[in-house]
């Protein structure tokens, strides 16, 4: 079983330069994420889910505050090391699948492992037994043109668990999916997150999906919750309505 990484931020901040000064889109955010745990992060466009998730992703860099992934530091290494750890240790699932067309389902699969340089025989086998686990047997051959929207996401969601990642980070992954198809994904999700122990950050706005979380952390104006303090404010999922942040903060 894959050993989930924990998530800790303390008084993440983000800015952007915009005009001759800065826009702040992260404004202090400090939350815990445990090792092996599904949280949804909920929130209005433009309360900075995805920022958050770049960030905790190695993809970007914050502007102030600590950022540590399992016992790492990541915000003070080079990107040679973030690249290194970001393709070992973290899958990243987009609500754009953004598979290579001109490659095969299992080639798209196979990608993170041919960056990596690891052992072929291990990826290949790794990938067709993913493949194999959605469903998606009989399409290891198909490009993604001939795939459906729902069979192309399980290919991403493939690829992303390649390299059994500790942490698997997705950014409204069933956005552009119907009612049913969305669940099919999160079932998928659910079930390997349990299965391969990996922890899963979950950007929706899917307020059912959130529900069927472990937890939900509630962003507002790049701040975690509504209490305006940056601190967690987080509430198991399935209490009171999804996406209200008036639980206890999370431990």
């Amino acid at each position: 079983m894959t050993c989930g990484l924990s998530v800790v931020t303390r008084n993440l901040m983000k800015n952007y330069p915009m005009g001759s000064g800065e826009v702040s889109v992260l404004k202090g955010i400090s939350l815990e994420i445990r090792s092996g745990e599904l949280v949804a992060l909920t929130g209005e466009s433009g309360a900075g889910k995805s920022t958050l998730l770049h960030i905790l992703g190695t993809v970007d860099r914050s502007s102030g505050g600590t950022v540590l992934v399992g016992d790492q530091n990541l915000e003070a290494q080079s990107e040679r090391v973030r690249a290194s750890f970001r393709n070992r240790s973290i899958g990243f699932i987009f609500q754009f699948h953004h598979l290579l067309p001109e490659f095969t389902a299992l080639e798209n699969v196979l990608v993170p492992s041919w960056i990596q340089g690891g052992p072929e025989n291990r990826a290949l086998e790794r990938g067709k037994s993913l493949l194999e686990r959605m469903g998606l047997g009989h399409r290891m051959l198909h490009r993604p043109s001939e795939l459906s929207g729902g069979e192309q996401q399980r290919v991403a969601i493939a690829r992303a668990l390649l390299q059994e990642p500790g942490l698997v980070l997705a950014d409204e992954p069933t956005g552009n999916l119907d009612t049913h198809t969305s669940l099919e994904v999160f079932s998928l999700l659910r079930e390997l997150n349990k299965e391969e122990g990996m922890t899963v950050v979950l950007a929706t706005h899917n307020a059912h999906l959130a529900g069927l979380a472990d937890r939900i952390i509630h962003l507002k104006d790049g701040l975690v919750g509504d209490n305006g303090t940056g601190t967690e404010d987080s509430v198991p999922a399935g209490k009171g309505k999804s996406g209200d942040s008036s639980a206890e903060p999370g431990k």
